[in-house]
């Protein structure tokens, strides 16, 4: 009996500090991201400009009234996103969380699409934990920042890898989550009073260059994006990459994982001359 209460206590204090730890981990490895304007002032960040002379001519036949301009330059140049019955499709790929007032529609997997996005407001949370476990945890606090302010989840979470675009990078130096506000009226900027390490924040248009991608959501598949798109831009003499690498992951944890869309971008501006 005294053995069995013995094992017992012995087990109660291995979960008790299996659960300190964790909560070490959570508290200490989670923090409050770098400002987008601080960040625009380290690194090339695509200028607005680029939004003005995306596209002309025949280019815009695909585009009608206030959609985004998205243009298809490589990869699988059949693929396609369509939108049915309140959800986006791409073969087996699904999207039926809505997406932020204005965001272009999903990149198609093995499609390499040149995408302009519109000024959107987010919520961050940042980290230097390894980003495939990591991410689970940095989506906690930013889970319960928008259910204080009754905000509808919308797709996708954005996650961008700091230190990733250095030539040869292996890991981000650090990484943020962000939840994408469906329309910025829903929620002031600033700190999050109840949670100073979520950052709500504006970030101004962008455009990038962007591969669609299905699959688990591993940092190893976002670094193979990372390649092809590295590829295509040493190809042609129109676009050069301007900031740091992030990916788009539109499906949760209910989706199985060989079922995931996601997609991998690089903000991309005009080179000189062009």
């Amino acid at each position: 009996m005294l053995k069995l209460a013995l094992t017992s206590g012995a087990v109660l204090l291995a979960v008790g500090l299996i659960g300190a730890v964790g909560f070490l981990i959570v508290g200490c490895g989670l923090h409050r991201p770098i400002p987008y304007v601080q960040r625009a002032g380290e690194t090339r960040e695509p200028d607005a400009s680029s939004s003005h002379t995306f596209l002309a001519g025949a280019e815009q036949s695909r585009y009608e009234g206030d959609l985004p301009r998205v243009r298809r330059v490589a990869g699988d140049l059949e693929a396609s996103a369509e939108y049915s019955q309140g959800q986006y499709r791409s073969g087996v790929c699904r999207v039926p969380t809505p997406l932020p007032q204005g965001y272009p529609p999903p990149t198609p997997p093995g499609a390499i699409e040149v995408k302009e996005y519109p000024a959107v407001r987010r919520a961050g949370v940042g980290s230097k934990l390894p980003p495939d476990w990591g991410m689970n945890l940095a989506f906690w606090p930013l889970f319960h920042h928008i259910k204080r302010r009754e905000i509808a989840m919308t797709a996708p979470v954005e996650v961008s890898y700091e230190g990733l675009s250095a030539p040869r990078a292996s890991q981000p130096s650090d990484w943020t989550m962000y939840f994408l506000y469906r329309t910025r009226e829903l929620g002031p900027e600033g700190l999050d009073p109840q949670d100073t390490r979520v950052l709500v924040e504006d970030v101004p248009p962008m455009t990038v260059i962007a591969i669609g991608m299905q699959g688990p959501y591993r940092l190893d598949a976002v670094k193979a994006g990372v390649a092809a798109l590295r590829d295509w831009l040493a190809s042609q003499s129109e676009w050069e990459e301007a900031g740091q690498v992030r990916a788009l992951f539109y499906n949760g944890p209910e989706v199985r994982a060989a079922s995931k869309w996601f997609e991998v971008q690089l903000p991309v501006r005009r080179r000189s001359g062009e």
